[in-house]
Protein backbone atom coordinates (compact mmCIF):
# COMPACT_ATOMS: atom_id res chain seq x y z
CA UNK A 1 0.00 0.00 0.00
CA UNK A 2 1.33 3.26 -1.42
CA UNK A 3 0.34 7.06 -0.65
CA UNK A 4 0.58 9.50 -3.59
CA UNK A 5 0.19 13.21 -3.87
CA UNK A 6 -2.60 13.79 -5.91
CA UNK A 7 -0.82 16.42 -7.12
CA UNK A 8 2.18 14.92 -8.92
CA UNK A 9 2.46 12.01 -11.82
CA UNK A 10 1.82 8.46 -10.43
CA UNK A 11 4.35 6.10 -11.47
CA UNK A 12 4.20 4.07 -14.36
CA UNK A 13 3.19 0.93 -11.85
CA UNK A 14 0.11 2.11 -11.08
CA UNK A 15 -0.93 4.30 -13.81
CA UNK A 16 -4.06 2.96 -15.85
CA UNK A 17 -5.40 1.42 -12.66
CA UNK A 18 -9.39 1.70 -10.97
CA UNK A 19 -9.67 4.77 -9.16
CA UNK A 20 -12.43 4.41 -6.13
CA UNK A 21 -13.16 8.48 -5.83
CA UNK A 22 -14.97 10.29 -2.58
CA UNK A 23 -13.73 11.81 0.87
CA UNK A 24 -14.20 8.39 2.58
CA UNK A 25 -13.94 9.91 6.23
CA UNK A 26 -14.79 7.14 8.30
CA UNK A 27 -14.73 4.53 5.45
CA UNK A 28 -18.39 3.21 6.64
CA UNK A 29 -20.11 0.89 5.17
CA UNK A 30 -21.21 2.88 2.00
CA UNK A 31 -17.21 3.58 1.45
CA UNK A 32 -16.85 0.38 1.80
CA UNK A 33 -19.05 -0.50 -1.11
CA UNK A 34 -17.31 1.96 -3.95
CA UNK A 35 -13.94 1.05 -2.72
CA UNK A 36 -14.77 -3.24 -3.02
CA UNK A 37 -16.31 -2.59 -6.13
CA UNK A 38 -13.19 -0.92 -7.17
CA UNK A 39 -10.79 -3.04 -6.15
CA UNK A 40 -12.96 -6.16 -7.35
CA UNK A 41 -12.83 -4.60 -10.91
CA UNK A 42 -9.24 -3.83 -10.60
CA UNK A 43 -8.36 -7.80 -9.83
CA UNK A 44 -11.13 -8.66 -12.51
CA UNK A 45 -8.97 -6.38 -15.29
CA UNK A 46 -5.56 -7.30 -14.19
CA UNK A 47 -5.18 -3.13 -13.20
CA UNK A 48 -3.74 -1.42 -9.91
CA UNK A 49 -6.66 -0.43 -7.68
CA UNK A 50 -6.23 3.60 -6.18
CA UNK A 51 -8.50 5.31 -4.03
CA UNK A 52 -8.32 8.74 -4.24
CA UNK A 53 -9.11 11.20 -1.56
CA UNK A 54 -9.21 14.80 -0.42
CA UNK A 55 -7.69 16.78 2.37
CA UNK A 56 -8.30 19.07 4.09
CA UNK A 57 -11.88 17.34 3.73
CA UNK A 58 -13.64 20.02 1.31
CA UNK A 59 -16.09 21.79 3.81
CA UNK A 60 -13.05 22.65 6.11
CA UNK A 61 -11.15 24.51 3.24
CA UNK A 62 -14.91 26.71 2.54
CA UNK A 63 -15.59 26.70 6.18
CA UNK A 64 -12.32 26.88 8.22
CA UNK A 65 -13.91 28.17 11.45
CA UNK A 66 -16.46 25.30 11.41
CA UNK A 67 -16.55 22.70 14.39
CA UNK A 68 -14.47 19.78 14.29
CA UNK A 69 -15.81 16.71 12.58
CA UNK A 70 -13.51 14.18 10.90
CA UNK A 71 -13.99 10.78 11.59
CA UNK A 72 -10.49 9.40 10.56
CA UNK A 73 -7.19 10.93 9.71
CA UNK A 74 -5.45 10.19 6.67
CA UNK A 75 -3.15 7.33 8.81
CA UNK A 76 -6.53 5.52 9.88
CA UNK A 77 -7.69 5.81 6.45
CA UNK A 78 -4.83 4.66 4.53
CA UNK A 79 -4.67 1.40 7.08
CA UNK A 80 -8.48 0.69 6.55
CA UNK A 81 -8.09 1.09 2.44
CA UNK A 82 -4.87 -1.45 2.62
CA UNK A 83 -7.28 -3.81 4.58
CA UNK A 84 -9.50 -3.60 2.46
CA UNK A 85 -7.22 -4.43 -1.17
CA UNK A 86 -6.12 -1.10 -2.47
CA UNK A 87 -2.93 -0.76 -3.49
CA UNK A 88 -2.68 2.94 -3.29
CA UNK A 89 -4.01 5.95 -1.68
CA UNK A 90 -4.48 9.25 -3.76
CA UNK A 91 -4.57 11.86 -1.35
CA UNK A 92 -5.61 15.31 -3.50
CA UNK A 93 -4.48 18.46 -1.22
CA UNK A 94 -8.08 20.58 -1.29
CA UNK A 95 -5.84 24.18 -1.88
CA UNK A 96 -7.39 27.34 -3.56
CA UNK A 97 -5.76 25.54 -6.69
CA UNK A 98 -7.94 22.44 -6.69
CA UNK A 99 -10.77 24.06 -5.32
CA UNK A 100 -10.49 26.45 -8.63
CA UNK A 101 -10.86 23.48 -11.20
CA UNK A 102 -14.03 22.82 -13.03
CA UNK A 103 -15.10 19.71 -13.44
CA UNK A 104 -13.15 19.07 -16.85
CA UNK A 105 -10.23 19.99 -15.60
CA UNK A 106 -10.14 18.13 -12.53
CA UNK A 107 -10.86 15.21 -14.56
CA UNK A 108 -8.54 15.96 -17.82
CA UNK A 109 -5.36 16.90 -15.39
CA UNK A 110 -5.64 15.19 -11.97
CA UNK A 111 -7.50 11.64 -12.75
CA UNK A 112 -6.53 11.64 -16.29
CA UNK A 113 -3.28 13.43 -16.74
CA UNK A 114 -1.73 12.62 -13.38
CA UNK A 115 -3.31 9.02 -12.80
CA UNK A 116 -3.67 7.96 -16.32
CA UNK A 117 -7.12 6.56 -14.70
CA UNK A 118 -8.52 3.81 -17.44
CA UNK A 119 -11.88 3.31 -14.69
CA UNK A 120 -13.32 5.46 -11.83
CA UNK A 121 -16.13 4.22 -9.17
CA UNK A 122 -17.82 6.29 -7.15
CA UNK A 123 -21.12 7.05 -5.12
CA UNK A 124 -24.26 7.65 -6.91
CA UNK A 125 -24.35 11.55 -5.08
CA UNK A 126 -20.62 12.49 -5.88
CA UNK A 127 -19.95 15.91 -6.92
CA UNK A 128 -16.88 17.82 -7.93
CA UNK A 129 -15.44 20.86 -9.73
CA UNK A 130 -15.76 24.74 -8.62
CA UNK A 131 -19.10 25.11 -6.96
CA UNK A 132 -19.50 21.36 -7.39
CA UNK A 133 -20.40 21.70 -11.31
CA UNK A 134 -19.38 18.09 -12.15
CA UNK A 135 -21.65 14.97 -11.07
CA UNK A 136 -21.67 11.80 -12.35
CA UNK A 137 -23.23 12.27 -15.46
CA UNK A 138 -20.57 14.80 -16.22
CA UNK A 139 -18.01 12.36 -15.20
CA UNK A 140 -19.77 9.64 -17.28
CA UNK A 141 -19.66 12.02 -20.29
CA UNK A 142 -16.18 13.20 -20.09
CA UNK A 143 -15.05 9.08 -19.48
CA UNK A 144 -16.67 8.30 -22.89
CA UNK A 145 -14.71 11.52 -24.07
CA UNK A 146 -11.03 11.03 -22.88
CA UNK A 147 -11.19 7.25 -22.46
CA UNK A 148 -11.73 5.70 -19.20
CA UNK A 149 -15.08 3.57 -17.82
CA UNK A 150 -17.84 5.31 -15.15
CA UNK A 151 -19.42 3.54 -12.62
CA UNK A 152 -21.29 4.31 -9.63
CA UNK A 153 -22.83 2.21 -6.42
CA UNK A 154 -25.87 2.93 -5.42
CA UNK A 155 -26.55 3.71 -1.28
CA UNK A 156 -26.28 1.24 1.40
CA UNK A 157 -28.27 1.28 3.79
CA UNK A 158 -28.81 -0.07 6.91
CA UNK A 159 -31.70 -0.30 9.64
CA UNK A 160 -34.23 0.85 6.97
CA UNK A 161 -31.90 4.43 6.55
CA UNK A 162 -28.74 5.01 4.19
CA UNK A 163 -25.48 4.72 6.33
CA UNK A 164 -23.85 8.03 5.65
CA UNK A 165 -21.26 10.21 7.79
CA UNK A 166 -23.38 12.76 9.05
CA UNK A 167 -25.16 9.68 10.51
CA UNK A 168 -22.64 8.38 12.27
CA UNK A 169 -21.60 11.84 13.79
CA UNK A 170 -25.07 12.50 14.88
CA UNK A 171 -24.83 9.19 17.01
CA UNK A 172 -21.88 10.11 18.66
CA UNK A 173 -23.15 13.62 19.43
CA UNK A 174 -25.93 11.58 20.67
CA UNK A 175 -23.45 9.25 23.47
CA UNK A 176 -24.80 5.96 21.26
CA UNK A 177 -20.81 4.91 20.21
CA UNK A 178 -22.68 1.18 19.21
CA UNK A 179 -24.85 2.66 16.49
CA UNK A 180 -21.72 4.32 14.79
CA UNK A 181 -19.75 1.26 15.17
CA UNK A 182 -22.55 -0.90 12.97
CA UNK A 183 -22.55 2.03 10.70
CA UNK A 184 -18.79 1.69 10.30
CA UNK A 185 -18.14 -2.12 10.67
CA UNK A 186 -15.59 -1.18 14.00
CA UNK A 187 -15.62 1.28 17.36
CA UNK A 188 -15.38 4.81 16.25
CA UNK A 189 -11.41 5.21 17.33
CA UNK A 190 -9.66 7.86 18.21
CA UNK A 191 -5.80 8.10 17.57
CA UNK A 192 -3.28 10.07 18.86
CA UNK A 193 0.41 10.92 20.60
CA UNK A 194 0.23 10.62 24.53
CA UNK A 195 1.00 13.88 25.99
CA UNK A 196 1.82 14.86 30.06
CA UNK A 197 -0.89 16.17 31.92
CA UNK A 198 -1.24 17.29 35.83
CA UNK A 199 -0.41 13.71 36.92
CA UNK A 200 -2.88 13.60 39.45
CA UNK A 201 -4.72 10.04 38.15
CA UNK A 202 -1.41 8.55 39.37
CA UNK A 203 -1.73 9.61 42.42
CA UNK A 204 -5.50 8.06 43.21
CA UNK A 205 -4.92 4.36 41.18
CA UNK A 206 -6.04 5.65 37.80
CA UNK A 207 -2.74 7.02 35.95
CA UNK A 208 -4.56 7.72 32.39
CA UNK A 209 -3.30 8.26 28.88
CA UNK A 210 -3.65 11.92 27.74
CA UNK A 211 -5.05 12.08 24.25
CA UNK A 212 -5.98 15.63 22.34
CA UNK A 213 -9.01 15.30 19.81
CA UNK A 214 -7.20 17.34 17.29
CA UNK A 215 -9.60 17.30 14.40
CA UNK A 216 -11.82 14.94 15.06
CA UNK A 217 -15.45 15.21 15.69
CA UNK A 218 -16.40 15.61 19.79
CA UNK A 219 -18.50 12.84 20.84
CA UNK A 220 -20.80 13.53 23.54
CA UNK A 221 -18.66 14.42 26.81
CA UNK A 222 -18.38 11.74 29.25
CA UNK A 223 -16.78 8.63 30.32
CA UNK A 224 -17.06 5.48 27.68
CA UNK A 225 -16.25 1.95 27.96
CA UNK A 226 -13.33 1.73 25.64
CA UNK A 227 -10.31 -0.53 23.88
CA UNK A 228 -6.62 0.98 23.64
CA UNK A 229 -4.57 -0.08 21.09
CA UNK A 230 -0.94 0.50 21.86
CA UNK A 231 2.20 0.42 19.00
CA UNK A 232 2.95 -2.80 20.12
CA UNK A 233 -0.26 -4.81 19.01
CA UNK A 234 -1.27 -5.05 22.17
CA UNK A 235 -5.19 -4.32 22.96
CA UNK A 236 -6.15 -2.92 26.17
CA UNK A 237 -9.71 -3.01 28.23
CA UNK A 238 -10.51 0.51 30.19
CA UNK A 239 -12.25 3.31 30.90
CA UNK A 240 -11.99 6.64 29.44
CA UNK A 241 -13.25 10.38 30.26
CA UNK A 242 -14.13 12.65 27.21
CA UNK A 243 -14.19 16.26 27.96
CA UNK A 244 -13.17 19.54 29.93
CA UNK A 245 -12.93 17.86 33.18
CA UNK A 246 -15.06 19.70 35.33
CA UNK A 247 -13.38 18.79 38.47
CA UNK A 248 -10.60 20.78 37.58
CA UNK A 249 -8.81 24.40 36.52
CA UNK A 250 -9.30 25.81 33.87
CA UNK A 251 -10.99 23.53 31.73
CA UNK A 252 -8.84 21.31 28.64
CA UNK A 253 -10.36 19.38 26.52
CA UNK A 254 -9.21 15.89 26.47
CA UNK A 255 -9.48 12.36 25.89
CA UNK A 256 -7.97 10.94 29.62
CA UNK A 257 -8.04 6.87 28.80
CA UNK A 258 -7.33 4.50 32.02
CA UNK A 259 -6.38 0.50 30.98
CA UNK A 260 -7.06 -2.05 33.65
CA UNK A 261 -4.48 -4.29 34.81
CA UNK A 262 -1.61 -2.85 33.05
CA UNK A 263 1.35 0.04 33.49
CA UNK A 264 3.97 1.07 31.67
CA UNK A 265 5.14 4.44 30.14
CA UNK A 266 3.35 5.89 26.86
CA UNK A 267 4.68 9.40 26.93
CA UNK A 268 5.05 10.12 23.46
CA UNK A 269 3.38 7.21 21.74
CA UNK A 270 0.79 7.05 19.39
CA UNK A 271 -2.20 5.02 20.83
CA UNK A 272 -5.58 4.44 18.82
CA UNK A 273 -8.34 4.26 21.48
CA UNK A 274 -11.83 2.70 20.76
CA UNK A 275 -15.21 3.75 22.36
CA UNK A 276 -17.34 0.73 23.14
CA UNK A 277 -19.81 2.25 25.42
CA UNK A 278 -21.09 5.41 26.79
CA UNK A 279 -21.69 4.74 30.43
CA UNK A 280 -21.90 8.19 31.90
CA UNK A 281 -22.38 12.29 31.66
CA UNK A 282 -18.86 14.05 32.79
CA UNK A 283 -19.69 15.36 36.30
CA UNK A 284 -18.02 17.55 39.39
CA UNK A 285 -17.76 15.93 42.93
CA UNK A 286 -17.39 17.03 46.24
CA UNK A 287 -14.18 15.70 46.52
CA UNK A 288 -11.40 13.54 45.12
CA UNK A 289 -13.13 10.36 47.42
CA UNK A 290 -15.94 11.17 45.60
CA UNK A 291 -14.66 11.37 42.32
CA UNK A 292 -12.65 8.27 42.68
CA UNK A 293 -15.93 6.83 44.72
CA UNK A 294 -17.24 6.92 41.27
CA UNK A 295 -14.15 6.27 39.11
CA UNK A 296 -14.69 2.50 40.79
CA UNK A 297 -17.62 2.08 39.66
CA UNK A 298 -17.39 3.45 35.97
CA UNK A 299 -14.80 0.78 35.73
CA UNK A 300 -16.41 -2.21 37.08
CA UNK A 301 -19.23 -0.99 34.87
CA UNK A 302 -16.90 -0.52 31.36
CA UNK A 303 -15.05 -4.12 32.37
CA UNK A 304 -18.61 -6.23 33.03
CA UNK A 305 -19.79 -4.61 29.02
CA UNK A 306 -16.33 -5.29 27.73
CA UNK A 307 -16.51 -8.69 28.61
CA UNK A 308 -19.85 -9.01 26.90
Amino acid sequence: MRRLDGGTAAPADLRGGVVALGNFDGFHLGHQAVVGRAVARAKAEGRPALVATFDPHPVRFFKPDVAPFRLTTLEQRERLLAAAGADAMVVFRFDEALAGLDARAFVAERLVGLLGAAGVVTGEDFTFGAKRSGNVGVLRALGGELGFSVETVGPVTLDGAPVSSSRIRESLREGRPEVAAGLLTRPFAIEGVVGHGDKLGRTIGYPTANIDLGKYLRPRYGVYAVRGRLPDGQVLDGAANIGVRPMFEPPKELLEAYFFDWSGDLYGQCVEVELHAYLRPEAKFDGLEAMVAQMDRDCAAARALLAR
